[in-house]
């Protein structure tokens, strides 16, 4: 039998404010554990949550970006379960009415533009953490992150594969970035994941039983994840078993996932409104000063590279990637006085190289915008060839130098002085008439070796254009 499978995320994007969604308590990584939880927090008798309108302000952002509908009224709710980092007993979050109602995401999978809905998008709480390292058969309880503010995601079921899963989280993952909602680090916790996955006979309309596949936190594992449990629920049903309702986990180090509960429904989380939170009321006037403050989008500002600066597809995708990078490349070519081309080359390819090597984000580049375009200025101007500009950048990589006193003080600039080239081929020529009667007798091949020999003897400081130009004349006799 074929089957299709089912797909859907929640995406758990944690808000990049400075302090917690109904306290004052910061929210910064790795302090020690316990110290950033205050008494709202731990749920302490006779305090009162404060809702954070910079959380609100965040969730509005996004919801304007994926085209959906701001909901003027929206109200919270608590979700009661017991688990022993959830020290109340119970999570504030929104079920009935949530902030950000459907939209949209388009993602691009093997040259092909699918739009996936997006349900809703509600404000919640972050749980705290059990920690369990060593505490020798004993767990430890970190409230930290209790409290944090968070966005989940909720898509539609529109996903049909592992690849489809990854594209569409890795799209949601530049948007909350693009927006400075969400920092997006995965290590940290600050992105992850559930993914709803199920299977269904090719053409049956109606859903297969799901399962819901907890806090993946790494686009490699989403697909590794989605992957093992279609093909555990392929087995299931070609040998006569039903697949079971359930909340799993996926273990990186065995590549499966394995069962952690039965799924739980709505109901069983007794939800109902949190009597200590005043509804949510969002106004045009407080939309439109969020709309006039939107940046560019990802998509957009892709097909404006394209057609402003006549970057590929594929060039344009890469650049606009980030909101940093993107910046960065418009700098680079504003100062240089440069093709787009040209800088677009050097950053998706020398400076991206040392980068990943680095393991650096552009934001940390040891070579900014500016000394860059420096570099590309000298190459534009023929100051120096770009093999010699390879040269130039790594002393740029490692030093605070600009390229101007790095080629000054190397004496790197290039030679254009044709008397000088000249000199140096007939010396060449002269050396080599063997490889002259190949060249002149149809072996074209042999023109490099001429090149090669020139550019060695002028220690790659020679003008490559000139060269090439001189070597056929006097190589043609």
């Amino acid at each position: 039998m074929e089957w299709e499978t089912v797909i859907g995320l929640e995406i758990h994007a944690q808000l990049a404010t400075q302090s917690k969604i109904f306290s004052g308590a910061p929210t910064a990584y790795g302090a020690e554990p316990n110290t950033q939880a205050c008494a709202i927090d731990l749920g302490m008798p006779g305090v009162l949550p404060v809702l954070n309108e910079k959380a609100v302000h965040m969730a509005v952002t996004f919801g304007m970006a994926i085209e959906a509908r701001i909901a003027p009224y929206s109200v919270f709710a608590r979700k009661n379960y017991f688990y022993p980092d959830l020290p109340k007993g119970y999570q504030i979050s929104q079920m009935e009415l949530p902030i950000i109602g459907a939209g949209h995401l388009d993602i691009n999978v093997d040259g092909i533009t699918k739009r996936i809905g997006i349900t809703r998008a509600h404000l919640e709480e972050d749980a705290g953490k059990s920690v369990h390292e060593n505490f020798h058969g004993l767990t430890g309880i970190d409230l930290n992150r209790a409290g944090t503010p968070l966005l989940e995601i909720v898509s539609e079921p529109d996903m049909r594969s592992a690849k489809e899963a990854v594209a569409y989280m890795r799209k949601l993952h530049e948007l909350v970035r693009y927006l400075g909602v969400c920092d997006g680090n995965m290590q940290e916790g600050s992105f992850r994941c559930d993914a709803n996955v199920s299977i269904r006979p090719k053409g049956q309309t109606e859903f297969g039983t799901r399962a819901e596949i907890k806090n993946i936190n790494s686009f490699k594992f989403v697909e590794k994840a989605i992957n093992y449990e279609i093909e555990r629920q392929i087995e299931l049903l070609e040998n006569g078993s039903k697949v079971i309702q359930e909340t799993r986990l996926y273990d990186s180090v065995k590549d499966e996932t394995r069962s952690m509960r039965s799924k739980e429904e709505a109901n069983d989380y007794r939800y109902f409104p949190d009597p200590d939170l005043l509804p949510v009321s969002i106004d045009e006037d407080f939309k439109a000063q969020i709309k006039a403050k939107l940046p560019e989008l990802p998509d957009t500002k892709k097909q404006r590279f394209k057609t402003a600066y006549n970057l590929d597809d594929e060039t344009a995708t890469i650049l606009s990637s980030s909101r940093q990078l993107a910046d960065y490349f418009e700098t680079v070519v504003k100062l240089s006085g440069c093709e787009a081309k040209l800088c677009a080359n050097w950053i998706t390819g020398d400076l991206s190289a040392a980068l990943n090597k680095a393991g650096l984000e552009i934001t940390d580049s040891p070579v900014s915008d500016i000394r860059l375009a420096g570099l590309l200025a000298r190459i534009s101007d023929n100051t120096i060839s770009g093999k010699i500009a390879k040269q130039v950048f790594e002393a740029l990589w490692q030093s605070s130098s600009v390229a101007d006193d790095i080629i000054a003080e190397k004496g790197l600039k290039q030679i254009t002085d044709t008397g000088a080239i000249e000199t140096i081929i007939d010396k060449i020529i002269a050396e080599n008439v063997g490889q002259v009667e190949q060249y002149r007798s149809g072996k074209d091949k042999v023109f490099a070796f001429f090149v090669g020999q020139v550019m060695k003897e002028m220690q790659g400081k020679a003008n490559p254009a000139e060269v090439n130009k001189m070597l056929k004349t006097k190589l043609q006799g």
